[in-house]
């Protein structure tokens, strides 16, 4: 165990990807969402990706846990489900093209996600029909391709949330739920495919230790009245993270 653990120490970046998850939890707690389009840039530009994934799912999996009890009553776990049933579905074809992807692509990859969802909020589309079952199956389904193929699961589920009419406190609570869903999901597949880079998944479990504290302090600051200010960190928080993920900084 003490190998183990200098062996985390030793990880190049390390001072980056713990300021990166400390980020991350404040904006998970407060918005719902947002943590792993702060961790994925970092990580991806001081590890290979399935370390960067893999990092991602560990850190994030402790964070939101104090917040989960809340989310449950406020969201709507039916519709967690049925974004599940597609993302299950999905996410191990996603993993499989992670396995080959080259370092340089996968930055790019991510970066570029994130901008199109950018540009799309800002430019006020907004979802005006019903969340269908059908619809919402589908939704999950490519979040789910996009978490194992990039590390971020949420941009599909985020455009059609932020987009549509619901009270914030729900959307905010569908994406902690099913964040924290698909990360299961995720890491159960990693270990079926035998991916883990273990040093990297204790550095992540490790890192999700603050990651609960900073979830904990963000979720304080979040105000279920205050709409424009909710897109407005969203829309912050996915702008750095585009320009933060671009390689051209590797």
């Amino acid at each position: 165990m003490p190998e183990a653990l200098t062996g985390v120490v030793d990880t190049s970046g390390l001072i980056w990807l713990t300021i990166g998850v400390l980020a991350a939890g404040l904006v998970r707690g407060f918005a719902g969402f947002g943590s792993g389009m702060i961790i994925m840039p970092v990580a991806s530009s001081v590890l290979s990706p399935v370390a960067a994934v893999t990092f991602m799912m560990m850190a994030e999996l402790l964070g939101p846990l104090p917040n989960l009890p809340a989310a449950w009553r406020e969201g709507a776990p039916r519709d967690v489900g049925r974004l599940m049933l597609g993302a299950t579905l999905t996410v191990p074809i996603g993993i499989l093209c992670l396995s080959i992807m080259d370092t340089d692509f996968f930055g790019w990859v991510v970066s570029i996600s994130v901008t199109i969802l950018l540009i799309l909020l800002m430019t006020g589309w907004r979802y005006k029909g019903v969340l269908t079952p059908k619809l919402t199956v589908a939704t999950g389904g490519l979040g789910g391709f996009m978490g194992g193929f990039a590390g971020v699961p949420g941009p599909p589920v985020i455009m059609l949330y932020m987009s549509s009419r619901l009270p914030i406190a729900v959307i905010r609570a569908n994406f902690l739920l099913y964040l924290l869903a698909i990360d299961a999901v995720m890491i159960a597949v990693f270990f079926v495919l035998d991916l883990f880079v273990w040093k990297i998944a204790l550095l992540g479990l490790l890192a999700g230790l603050p990651n609960v504290l900073a979830n904990m302090v963000g979720a304080r600051l979040f105000n279920p009245h205050a709409e424009v200010v909710f897109r407005r960190v969203a829309y912050l928080v996915i702008a750095a993270s585009a320009i933060l993920g671009l390689p051209i900084w590797n």
